[in-house]
């Protein structure tokens, strides 16, 4: 800033105050006029020394703009245009984000494993911005880089680099999981006392049935090739670690070579995993124990032998806590079949604590989501041509004399007339409202052994959180590599977004943080100037817990860059 003397034409002196900055649109140094003063003969009229007068007056508005309150003047006109494909939207919000990466060291591993590469792109800068990107707005990788120029970050690498580095992803996925789990434990903690485990999948967006696409049994029940997730997560909701297998993969099938991973890389200790019915088979429990560890698993009734469906419907044993709720135990010496080294089958008797609960609430849901599943039964009886063993999923387990071409899915001729099989209807309905717990620690009271088992709502959560914020899928990357790096990048976007749910002591949902975080934009008006246009509680809240005032209405990008840098530190 300085007092500008122009000399004009006639040879009188116009004096103005103006401010330099540089225009990153424009590539070079430009001039504000920040006051225009007049001509120097009309002010000695009224000032003793007009030039002594206005450069103090200057002097006093340097101070004033270092301590930012001096007043900022922008100059707009009607006749105001854009330049073609101008976007002057940045956001602003990923600091907190950016927070949390560089608190893990994700930079720093990311340079020390670049270090001696020939690779001229630099990971860190596309790693940030595929995470911060998949956290604020999913989209595929080509589209993340065009909208690059949304953060205050480098730009300078091309598409290509962007997938080239996710061949470098690919090769140090398992140290950066096993990086950042350090980093964890050493900044926040790690409760590993309950272990939960849970398998999703996701679908692909092409039907090309390659390296890990494989058909399977979809989650969703699309008909794309999948590729199956395992995932271990800790007892305060933050991922640990996890694998990916082919979609074809049983779910069951994940559990022991995740644990068997987890255990010998992340050093655990005697662990309980707690995992849904999926994973209760005679070897995943037999391996459970054999590795000195605990288990928490869920166990379907409707798959039970007759003894089990008989003592849970009995009503001897059950105590009433309110009027629409139930529980009952007992320590019970269960025979599972175990898989030998050879293949061959063999029994083992485990002693297992086995609680049961009953929920009125559930009873009911169980009954209002099989009514559309028997409208939908009914409708196969009538018009059996629509569906196919795809399309009948669910439905056709309540039609008797189904049969299905092995080829092509579709529903064979009957030989006798379909029908609806009210028998296993009947069984279903009994059984509505009940569910079985079994663990191998038989010490722990039914209360705390329930609310062992409740936890795994957070990992189906997370779950959630990667197919539906995150958006996850469907996966357009088709290389292997590419795949691993590209889940990579959602577990570390994950990773970032629980440790954020964190410490904000739960107060907002995901969902609610990263939808703030995502408005918290600005956009630029002049003289390297941003104004800003949202603000909510949730950015009160997390401005206070990373020292960040977004309720600022106006930022100078030297500003906005020291916040970034403060953050990185």
């Amino acid at each position: 800033m300085h007092l500008k003397k122009t000399a004009r034409k006639d040879g009188r002196i116009y004096l103005s105050i103006v401010d330099g900055f540089y225009d990153k649109n424009r590539g070079h140094s430009r001039t504000v006029t920040i006051e225009s003063l007049g001509y120097l003969d009309a002010l000695e009229k009224q000032y003793d020394d007009p030039i002594v007068f206005f450069t103090q007056k200057v002097e006093k508005l340097k101070v004033e703009k270092k301590l930012q309150n001096a007043p900022i003047s922008f100059d707009f006109y009607h006749s105001d245009k854009l330049e073609l494909n101008s976007d002057l939207r940045k956001n602003f919000g990923y600091v907190a984000l950016s927070r949390i990466y560089h608190e893990l060291g994700i930079h720093t591993f990311l340079t020390n494993r670049q270090r001696h590469s020939n690779e001229k792109y630099d990971a860190d800068t596309i790693m940030k911005m595929l995470v911060f990107s998949r956290l604020l707005a999913p989209a595929s990788k080509k589209k993340s880089f065009d909208n690059r120029t949304r953060f205050f970050e480098k730009e300078d690498y091309s598409l290509d680099d962007v997938y080239r580095c996710l061949s470098l992803f690919h090769k140090h996925k398992d140290n950066l999981q096993l990086w950042i789990n350090d980093k964890i434990k050493a900044l926040y903690g790690r409760d590993t006392s309950l272990v939960y485990y849970d398998v999703t999948n996701y679908y692909f967006e092409t039907d090309k049935i390659e390296d890990f696409r494989k058909k399977g049994i979809s989650k969703e029940h699309r008909p794309n090739p999948i590729v199956q997730m395992g995932l271990f997560m800790d007892n305060n909701g933050i991922p640990i670690t996890y694998q990916l297998f082919p979609g074809n993969t049983n779910d069951c099938l994940t559990y022991r070579p995740n644990l068997s991973r987890i255990k010998k890389d992340y050093g655990l200790g005697k662990v309980v995993v707690v995992a849904d019915k999926g994973m209760t088979t005679g070897d995943n429990i037999w391996y459970t124990l054999s590795s000195g560890d605990g288990y928490v698993f869920s166990m379907s009734v409707r798959g039970a032998d007759k003894e089990l469906k008989d003592y849970v419907l009995k009503d001897e044993g059950y105590e009433w806590l309110g009027s629409e709720y139930k529980r009952k135990s007992r320590l019970y010496p269960r025979t599972i079949q175990v898989t030998t080294t050879n293949g061959k089958k063999m029994k083992k008797t485990v002693d297992e604590k086995q609680v049961v609960f009953y929920s009125e609430k559930y009873d009911k849901r169980a009954k209002a989501e099989r009514a559309a599943t028997l409208a939908k039964a009914q409708d196969l009886i009538a018009h059996p041509g629509k569906y196919t063993r795809a399309t009948s999923y669910g439905a056709a387990g309540y039609v008797k004399n189904i049969d299905f071409d092995k080829d092509t899915g579709e529903i064979l001729k009957p030989a006798k007339v379909l029908e609806l099989d009210l028998k296993k209807l009947k069984e279903d309905e009994a059984l509505d409202g009940f569910y079985v717990i079994i663990t191998s620690e038989y010490e722990e009271t039914d209360d705390r052994i329930i609310e062992m088992y409740r936890g795994l709502w957070r990992i189906e959560e997370s779950f959630r959180i990667t197919k539906t914020d995150l958006e996850a899928r469907p996966v357009y990357v088709s290389r292997e590599d590419h795949i691993e790096a590209h889940f990579l990048t959602c577990f570390v976007a994950l990773v970032v977004a629980r440790i954020l749910e964190k410490k904000t002591e739960h107060k907002y949902s995901i969902t609610r943080i990263l939808e703030s975080l995502g408005k918290a934009e600005c956009s630029y008006a002049q003289q390297n100037y941003y104004i800003f246009d949202y603000f909510d509680d949730v950015l009160s809240e997390v401005g206070s817990i990373f020292n960040v005032d977004f309720s600022k209405r106006i930022r100078s990008l030297g500003e906005i860059k020291k916040v970034l840098g403060m953050v990185k530190k």
